[in-house]
């Protein structure tokens, strides 16, 4: 074996066997670097006679690219080594339970509202909307509240400036969702089902009101129908709602100038540890009855206001507050906390992303 074989393989050894990337870039600067041994062997060839140089020119150049091979590739195997070692300390381990993120939540009132559509979506009621202000015909008038009648007063209405001698109708915020059915009676052909939730506005305050408040009204506009259909309807949604197969009615005569017959609605109830818990009899021991919702059929005045015969088109009319049935089923006690924007009520009676409920999933899903 000549010299510069014995040298290239002492080299090669030496780089395989060079532990971690300080050692091996020791040896490379030994034999490459500018004062490396073989870097000193490529500079005597230029003193050589061409008969010397033909003769150990290829193999000094031999020796150099033998050995910066070598480097590479023991470096490129300390590289995948030390990578490794990396990534087996960084681990995670999905066992562990994940870090708390902040997180958002469903609104009480949201998710009652998906529930109501969901559950009269079952039943064949499609979802109306109109808009939050509105003109005093489409809010009173043509629900036979004319100017006059007493019944405007019972409303707290918050009105806007009347705009200049010309303006025929005044304009408001909305009191109630009957609007919409208006509009729908107006711009569909009946048979009508539809559910009507929304914002409405009265001048009103305390832990049972507020100014701004959330109602769902219901209406069916068909041949046939009698305050059968509306009983029937009202206890398959508190029903469905509730999630109670207990739940009784109680019908009371009471005055609506927008249906006729009109009834109050009344539910069973009892206190249970501080909560009012819907469900079975109001005669019942330990229970009570309790003003739910409004109902009652609709008013012939109304059906001819809004274009219809009402000697062949009757129907009925329902309305209760979401808010209120929210804080039935979830156990709130102060309406003002619906509106206080308060993260920890929230955190607390707020819904998941994933509790919104589905026509698949249920209302309980």
């Amino acid at each position: 074996m000549s010299d510069i074989q014995a040298v290239q393989a002492r080299l090669v050894d030496d780089i395989n066997a060079a532990s971690d990337l300080d050692t091996l870039e020791a040896l490379r600067v030994a034999a490459l670097g500018k004062a490396g041994s073989i870097t000193a062997l490529l500079k005597t060839l230029g003193g050589m006679s061409p008969e010397e140089r033909q003769a150990q020119g290829p193999q000094i150049h031999a020796l150099r690219e033998s050995v910066t091979t070598a480097i590479a590739s023991r470096k490129a195997a300390l590289d995948a080594a030390a990578l490794d070692v990396k990534l087996a300390a960084e681990a995670i381990d999905m066992t562990l339970p994940a870090a708390e993120t902040p997180r958002g939540s469903v609104h009480p009132v949201s998710q009652v509202m998906d529930e109501l559509a969901e559950i009269f979506a079952d039943m064949g009621f499609a979802v109306a909307t109109g808009p939050e202000i509105e003109d005093d015909w489409h809010n009173f008038t043509a629900l036979n509240i004319p100017e006059t009648h007493p019944a405007r007063a019972m409303h707290d209405t918050f009105y806007f400036p009347e705009v200049g001698e010309g303006a025929t109708q005044r304009m408001l915020l909305r009191t109630h969702t009957s609007p919409v059915q208006i509009r729908t009676m107006m711009s569909e052909a009946p048979p009508i089902r539809i559910i009507a939730p929304g914002r409405v506005y009265r001048s009103d305050s305390d832990a049972t009101h507020t100014p701004m408040f959330h109602q769902v009204e219901g209406l069916v506009i068909d041949r046939g129908i009698h305050m059968g259909h509306l009983k029937w309807t009202l206890e398959t949604f508190l029903k469905a709602y509730f999630e109670r197969d207990d739940i009784v009615l109680r019908l009371r005569p009471s005055y609506f100038p927008f249906t006729e017959p009109s009834a109050e609605v009344d539910v069973g109830y009892r206190q249970e540890k501080g909560r009012r818990i819907v469900g079975g009899h109001g005669d019942d021991d330990g229970h009570a009855w309790m003003e739910l919702l409004g109902s009652g059929m609709v008013n012939r005045r109304v059906i001819a206001n809004c274009g219809l015969d009402p000697d062949e088109w009757q129907g009925f009319a329902f309305g209760v507050g979401v808010d209120r049935l929210a804080m039935l089923k979830y156990g709130m006690d102060d309406l003002r906390a619906f509106f206080d924007g308060d993260l920890r009520w929230l955190s607390h009676y707020g819904f998941g992303a994933l509790s919104v409920p589905t026509l698949s999933g249920g209302i309980s899903a």
